[in-house]
């Protein structure tokens, strides 16, 4: 298994360029099982999920092909089952998101019960419901799930999500664009992943409105044509990259990033004495001029604070002064880094989905465990600041959704290197 060592660090200082988005481009990939010709999809990061999905598209009988670095292309006309491969499908949460093009191009799908990491329940209900409504039929047993549309093809429906799940959005989207009529998605997520995957689907002729806002409004189409699409910049990585610098109080210019994507990160480092400001380049992040200070953070559906950057953010607020709280509301069980940091010297407690941190500690390299992919994030981060080495198992978590992550690191000044154990 391979591990990172990860020893104290200069702070760092450069310029980092940030990859496509992993929570944009697995939905496109997705997607293009919906047109019956080629897709061509732009800024594709290498990564261990983009590989998986890869490997089940295939297997559905899309032909893919590299045309060039970051540039992938997709040909969906000769697609050959509607069935997605359970050893495939058990690797990674997205790829149900298999199941809504699968139903809308050829009335019928058969997925198998998602893996994924363990932060928390992520039930498919909202998805099935909205199949449902739709006019489906849903059968699902212990492992697979199967939906069947009805004689005539899918229709148009109001759908309300009890909870703006951005997997339930993307997938009934997906599904609607080819029902007959109009479909209401009401209480949607808001994600720019949204709006990114509702602007590929249009360059391919569907009709959709309103993708950002809670309520996008579908009107179905008879077929979809290939199109040319570039991924969006990853928030994530982005806001990890941010965090890397406030950590180490360095000065780091991010390149390829959205300002409005991570706006609430950017107001909670600025809260905390971080200077962050866009400039023609790209976005400076500065953590050396004042004394950084604490802060509370409480995650929310976007355009809260993602819960995606909690785990890195708590990583800094460990080794600032004062006492923080972090509130966890999107999933129940994402607090599984709080033992491995404080196995680093941290002092952070746990009450439910509360988190209470005694901050301006100092933090000694361990042997710790990448629980989750941005749990793992967030004790690289602390590695950085961190007497001594600290070695990271688990790292393919890691590898699941940060492209280059060593060599960008190491382009930063950090002291990091991965080895095979």
């Amino acid at each position: 298994m391979a591990k990172f060592l990860v020893q104290k660090s200069e702070p760092l200082n450069g310029e980092v360029y940030i990859s496509g988005a992993k929570n944009a481009v697995l939905p496109l990939m997705a997607a293009s099982i919906l047109a019956g010709d080629k897709c061509t999809i732009m800024d594709v990061p290498d990564l261990r999920d983009v590989e998986v999905m890869k490997e089940i598209l295939t297997s559905l009988g899309i032909e893919i092909n590299q045309t060039q670095d970051s540039v992938l292309e997709f040909d969906g006309s000769n697609l050959a089952t509607n069935e997605a491969d359970y050893e495939l499908v058990r690797k990674m949460r997205a790829s149900f998101l298999v199941m809504g093009p699968l139903l809308a191009r050829t009335g019928r799908a058969k997925v198998h019960q998602p893996g994924g990491c363990t932060i928390g329940a992520r039930p498919i209900d909202l998805h099935l419901k909205g199949f449902e409504a739709l006019g489906a039929e849903v059968v699902s047993k212990d492992n697979y799930v199967e939906t069947i549309a009805p004689e005539g093809g899918l229709v148009g429906a109001s759908i309300y999500l009890d909870f703006p799940s951005v997997g339930a959005t993307e997938n009934i989207m997906m599904a609607a664009v080819l029902a007959h009529g109009t479909t209401y998605i009401e209480n949607a997520a808001e994600e720019p992943e949204i709006v990114d995957l509702a602007n590929f689907l249009n360059k391919m002729g569907a009709r959709l409105k309103g993708a950002g806002t809670d309520t996008i409004k579908i009107e179905g189409v008879e077929k979809l044509k290939g199109a040319e699409h570039t991924v969006i910049p990853d928030r994530i990585e982005a806001g990890t990259f941010m965090l890397a610098g406030a950590i180490t109080k360095g000065e780091i210019l991010i390149k390829n990033v959205v300002p409005d994507h991570v706006k609430p990160i950017t107001a909670k480092l600025r809260e905390c004495g971080v200077m962050v400001e866009m400039g023609d380049e790209g976005m400076y992040v500065v953590a050396d001029r004042n004394e950084l200070c604490s802060t509370d953070i409480k995650t929310l559906p976007y355009p809260g604070f993602p819960t995606d950057i909690q785990s890195p953010f708590m990583a800094f607020l460990t080794t600032v002064q004062g006492s923080s709280t972090v509130i966890e509301t999107v999933f129940e069980n994402r607090f599984m880094h709080v033992a491995e940091l404080n196995r680093m010297g941290a002092n952070i407690k746990t009450e439910g989905n509360k988190a209470l941190i005694q901050g301006g500690k100092s933090l000694e390299g361990a042997q710790v465990i990448a629980t989750d992919l941005r749990a793992g994030a967030a004790l690289v981060l602390a590695g950085l600041v961190a007497e001594g080495t600290t070695e990271i198992s688990e790292i393919y978590h890691i590898e699941r959704g940060y492209e280059k992550f060593v060599k960008k690191f190491k382009n930063l000044g950090a002291n990091i290197l991965r080895i095979d154990d």
